[in-house]
């Protein structure tokens, strides 16, 4: 009896599919007005330049060219068919009639369980779990202190002739005092080194699991390492200006600042293109969990081959409307999808298939 081949999907044209693709202009639009809007925030925030520092200039020309790259391709991302119809689906959703206040007011824990805590990555491994976040809240500690200071926004000014009393001032406005000497004053002139042991504790983590773990070592790549490095890059120059100004008398300082500036410019022209852009695809994962439970409630779609329900009617839909879009068609001679076979059976098909290709693996 010859074993049911598992089908391969018909590749469907796609026009001007070999040739170079154009700028995306609403790309360019998002991201040319998130710069601009950048630049005015800038002007204000720091009182017409007053308080921005002309040596952090650097810095904000990679912050600005960031910005546009995350933009740009946020916007690109998001028009791609799969991820539009998620993002559309996981509206319409959110938005349901009947079920917008319990939506709202799922919101928060969802926002902390998947964004915050990241709890998805406990439930694979304790290791990696602790890795991310103590990455997560390093990078944004540095991102609280860093941006603030580089536009112009925050700064300190001694109080009266007390020259150990502080007071912060953002966007001009004065908030709250603080002795330099005191536990606060040293966590607040801390902060960016506190950030980068943070963000040195989690790299080492990641390090020393992808170089003794057999499944990360098996399937990691030569970029893998790429975001690692610059991270331990930018956190170990920023510790060492903090070594050389208080232990070695400010030996080295001015070559540590040219060193740190070059690491923070470079990993901030990498975030676009890099693997840290998953950090702005993350809270697009919200209204996936309201796809999710939007599926669940239309019920759940039997497979063809073994007729137990796998997956949501909803999502296979979507997958057979989409999938053509994108070159591939997966639908049957007798009017049925192969999409709607569940993982177990297409296993089973395949090895079938194989079988019969060879005649018996015995």
């Amino acid at each position: 009896m010859t074993a049911p081949a598992t089908p391969a999907p018909r590749t469907v044209p796609t026009p001007g599919a070999d040739a170079p693709a154009p700028l995306d202009r609403r790309g360019l639009v998002v991201g040319v007005s998130a710069v601009a809007v950048t630049i005015v925030a800038v002007f204000v925030g720091s009182e017409g330049l007053r308080w921005f520092d002309a040596a952090l200039a650097g810095y904000l020309a990679g912050t600005l060219f960031a910005i546009f790259g995350v933009a740009y391709r946020y916007t690109v991302w998001l028009r791609r068919p799969p991820t539009a119809r998620l993002n559309r689906r996981g509206w319409e959703a959110f938005l349901r009639p009947g079920r917008r206040g319990r939506n709202v007011a799922h919101l928060p824990g969802l926002l902390v369980r998947n964004v915050l805590l990241q709890t998805f990555i406990l439930r694979r491994s304790i290791s990696r779990w602790l890795a991310h976040q103590l990455i997560f809240w390093g990078c944004v500690l540095a991102v609280l202190v860093t941006f603030p200071l580089t536009f112009g926004w925050l700064h300190f000014q001694s109080v009266g002739q007390d020259a150990q009393q502080y007071q912060a001032f953002v966007a001009g406005i004065g908030t709250f005092e603080f002795a330099s000497r005191s536990v606060l004053g040293w966590t607040i002139f801390h902060l960016l080194d506190i950030a980068a042991i943070l963000v040195l504790a989690g790299v080492a983590i990641f390090l020393g699991r992808r170089l003794r773990d057999p499944g990360a070592i098996a399937i990691e790549r030569s970029n893998d390492f790429l975001a690692l490095a610059g991270l331990f890059a930018v956190s170990v120059t920023g510790l060492m200006l903090t070594v050389s100004s208080l232990w070695m008398e400010g030996s080295f300082y001015v070559f540590l600042t040219n060193l740190h500036a070059l690491t923070v410019i470079l990993g901030l022209l990498y975030i676009p293109f890099g693997k840290l852009f998953h950090i702005f695809q993350r809270p697009a994962n919200i209204g996936i969990e309201y796809y999710k439970t939007e599926g669940a409630r239309g019920g759940a779609l039997d497979c063809r081959s073994c007729g137990k329900p796998f997956a949501s009617a909803l999502q296979i839909g979507d997958l057979e409307a989409i999938l053509p879009r994108l070159g591939f068609d997966y639908s049957l001679a007798d009017g049925d999808n192969y999409q709607r076979t569940c993982p177990r059976c297409r296993r089973r098909l395949l090895t079938q298939a194989q079988s019969a290709r060879v005649r018996g693996f015995g």
